[in-house]
């Protein structure tokens, strides 16, 4: 009998793949693997939408609560967690089911992509001029010395600007050297969840009032006294970077409401876009009535 891909199900967030995922695991006998770069951190349970034990339904979950809200995440450790559980299942003869709208997490478990190293100390200094200047000199630098890294970031994704002009600087090689090829190692499938943008958009807003009503205000209160705020990484994540900024005083909670949802919306067409470059995905209309059935069709190819 042949051994059934991998699966991906991506798209943006609140495009309903999560509930897509379980149903592929009850029915193919398979194990989710989280990627949502968030949902790996502990206590981020309401503003991440992660699933209740409940709501797994009995289907394994893994890469959920890996991390401390103090740790800073890392593409390539999280690669070294997946890749060892991708291949366990399949020698178990189960299908791993990745599921997640941080693309280049996905990426990283499923194609050939490697990760340059680290200099603690140029990583500060950019981050610092990051802080004082905004991210558009870093952009133009980095146009300066690596074009084709520049085209494929985003001007105001002062994250990966530094990113990129760290490797550049630290290696002595382009970025665009190390990015994302198609080259994949599994034979896998991809599954984007496809939702027309004003249902998405009221979705979003949907899910931010659900996650409010949910206690977000008192969950980021409690992951602040275990150091939220310190947090590179986790306290930059949609709707805990807002209530952060409401507990400090700076908005009312009206705004910090309303400004996740906006943040949400860019979001998402960040998103979009990212999945939109690959043309290996397939995307499947989530309000298909056979939208199971669609999946199936195509992992079974």
């Amino acid at each position: 009998m042949r051994q059934l891909p991998v699966i991906a199900v991506i798209g943006p967030t609140a495009a309903g793949k999560s509930d897509l995922a379980v149903d592929l695991a009850l029915e193919l006998e398979g194990e989710v693997i989280n990627a949502d770069s968030m949902q790996l951190y502990r206590g981020m349970d309401i503003g991440t939408a992660k699933l209740s034990p409940v709501e797994r339904r009995g289907v394994p979950h893994h890469l959920l609560d890996v991390w401390d809200v103090t740790r800073t995440a890392s593409v390539a450790e999280y690669q070294a967690l997946a890749r060892p559980l991708i291949d366990d299942m399949r020698s178990r003869g189960v299908v791993p089911i990745l599921v997640g709208g941080s693309g280049l997490y996905v990426r990283a478990a499923l194609d050939d992509l490697e990760f340059p190293g680290t200099d603690p100390e140029i990583r500060a200094r950019l981050e610092a001029e990051l802080e004082r200047t905004g991210p558009a000199p870093l952009y133009e630098r980095l146009r300066e010395r690596d074009p084709r890294a520049a085209e494929a970031i985003l001007p105001g994704n002062g994250r990966r600007i530094v990113r990129a002009l760290e490797v550049v600087e630290f290696s002595g090689r382009p970025f665009s050297a190390t990015m994302p090829s198609y080259d994949a190692v599994y034979d896998s499938v991809q599954l984007g969840v496809e939702v027309p943008r004003e249902i998405l958009d009221g979705r979003v807003a949907a899910r931010v009032e659900r996650m409010w009503e949910a206690g977000l205000v008192d969950e980021v209160r409690r992951l602040a006294a275990r150091g939220l705020a310190d947090g590179r990484t986790a306290s930059r994540a949609l709707g805990y970077a807002q209530v952060l900024r409401f507990l400090d005083g700076e908005w009312t909670e009206e705004q910090a409401m309303e400004e996740t949802i906006r943040a949400t919306r860019r979001f998402v067409r960040r998103q979009e876009s990212w999945f939109r470059r690959d043309p290996r995905v397939v995307w499947l209309p989530q309000q298909a009535p056979d939208l199971l059935g669609q999946a199936l069709a195509r992992v079974r190819g």
